[in-house]
């Protein structure tokens, strides 16, 4: 075999069904992924609509109840970093259960631009009835991992929201329209 050949036979690609195989086998490996993001998002839903059956209203209002809750005299601002939503998303939040008298504003009198929220009786009595997680399955099972496991998906998923849109590196608390639910 000339030398010629021989530096052919080192450059020629390798066969085509074996990079067929081992593109099947990652794209059945995303799909296997994918299937596994649609199953944590579906069991998400489907708790917060037993939690809206249980209590009338959507679970998101019910984890701001509880939220409140825990937190009596809560500030607009402290719910929307420990919801890690938008500020105007936890106000209109906050509209909707004020209007269904669960929870009452009480402005401070040394700062007007202070609110504090408290729970109603109404809303101390529905926080009660719920028996399960007001957080949501999801955020309960991510405050159950070993902060090792935590940190390695967070880097992860970062890498993940990379490669579906660079240009949108946003925080979802930055935008007013989040959805949790």
């Amino acid at each position: 075999m000339s030398r010629r050949n021989n530096v052919l036979a080192l450059v020629k690609p390798k066969h085509t069904a074996s990079r067929k195989a081992g593109g099947a086998r990652s794209n059945s490996l995303a799909l296997d992924v994918l299937m596994k993001f649609r199953l944590v998002i579906n069991s998400n839903k489907r708790h917060f609509k037993w939690v809206e059956q249980q209590t009338g209203i959507s679970g998101t209002l019910v984890w701001v109840l509880r939220e409140v809750g825990v937190s009596p005299g809560l500030r607009v601002s402290e719910l929307a970093e420990t919801m890690a939503i938008h500020q105007s998303t936890a106000s209109n939040l906050l509209d909707k259960l004020q209007e269904r008298g669960l929870i009452e504003r009480d402005r401070s009198t040394d700062d007007q631009r202070v609110v504090r929220v408290f729970l109603t009786r109404s809303g101390e009595a529905l926080v009660r009835r719920v028996p399960q997680s007001t957080r949501g399955l999801m955020q309960e099972a991510l405050l159950k991992l070993p902060s090792a496991s935590l940190h390695s998906l967070n880097r992860l998923l970062e890498q993940l929201l990379q490669e579906m849109n660079p240009g949108d590196q946003k925080s979802p608390k930055t935008h007013a329209t989040c959805s949790l639910s």
